[in-house]
C-alpha cells in the first residue's frame, strides 16, 4: 500500500548530465520516474568517439529494471521529487511500515518498491521517503548506516594487506571486512556501495 504524502522538500524539475548519474538518482524516460540501480562508464577506445554511460534503470510505477545506454555528456530530465523525513518502524506481511516524525502518519513499501534499500533499514532509522504528484516512489537512504554482525568467521591474526572475510549483517545483508572482526561487533556500512567503512566503537 503506497500513501499520499504533503508538504516535504520539492526539487524543481531539472535536467541531468549523464556524466553526472550515479546510484539513486532519479530520471524521467518515457514519462516515468526510474531509479538508477547501478552506473558503469566505458572509455572510448577510437578516436573523436563519445564516453558510453550505462545504467540499469528500475520503473518505479512498473518495477520493470533495464538497461539504458546513454552518451556521456547528453542530457536527461529529471522528474519534480519531494522528499519527506520519515522513520522506519517494522516489517510485517503487508511490507515495511514507516513514520512521519511530524504528524506521526504512517505509510507502508513493499520489499519490491524498496529493491536493495531493505537491506539497510533497522529499528528506528531516520531515512527520506521519495514521491512525486503524491505518489511514495522508494526512499533515500543515509549515505552510511551502521549493522551488526551476525554471522562470520572467527577473527584472524593474519597481516596481510587488505585480506578480508564474508559477514552477516544483522538485515541479512553480505559484506566484506576485515579479518579481526568477530560476531556482535558493529560496522558502519556504505548504503551507495554496499561496502564495509569501519568498525563502530561502541560508547
Amino acid at each position: 500500500m503506497r500513501r499520499s504524502l504533503r508538504g516535504g522538500k520539492c526539487y524543481p524539475g531539472a535536467m541531468i548530465s549523464t556524466s553526472d548519474m550515479e546510484k539513486g538518482l532519479w530520471i524521467e524516460l518515457d514519462g516515468d520516474p526510474w531509479q538508477i540501480l547501478s552506473v558503469t562508464r566505458q572509455t572510448p577506445t577510437a578516436r573523436g568517439a563519445a564516453l558510453i554511460v550505462k545504467a540499469k534503470v528500475r520503473n518505479a510505477r512498473t518495477g520493470a529494471v533495464q538497461e539504458k545506454s546513454f552518451r556521456g555528456g547528453d542530457k536527461v530530465a529529471a522528474p519534480n521529487v519531494e522528499e519527506k523525513e520519515v522513520e522506519y518502524l517494522y516489517a510485517d506481511g503487508e511490507g515495511r511500515h514507516f513514520m512521519d516524525q511530524t504528524t506521526y502518519e504512517q505509510y507502508c513499501l513493499s520489499e519490491e518498491d524498496l529493491g536493495d534499500a531493505r537491506h539497510y533499514l533497522t529499528d528506528n532509522l531516520s531515512l527520506q521517503l521519495v514521491m512525486l504528484d503524491g505518489e511514495v516512489l522508494g526512499v533515500k537512504l543515509p549515505a552510511a548506516v551502521d549493522l551488526e554482525i551476525t554471522e562470520c568467521a572467527p577473527p584472524s591474526k593474519a597481516t596481510g594487506s587488505g585480506q578480508t572475510k564474508a559477514a552477516t549483517l544483522e538485515t541479512g545483508l553480505v559484506v566484506q571486512v576485515p579479518l579481526y572482526l568477530e560476531r556482535g561487533e558493529r560496522v558502519r556500512v556504505d548504503t551507495r556501495e554496499g561496502r564495509y567503512l569501519q568498525r563502530v566503537k561502541e560508547g
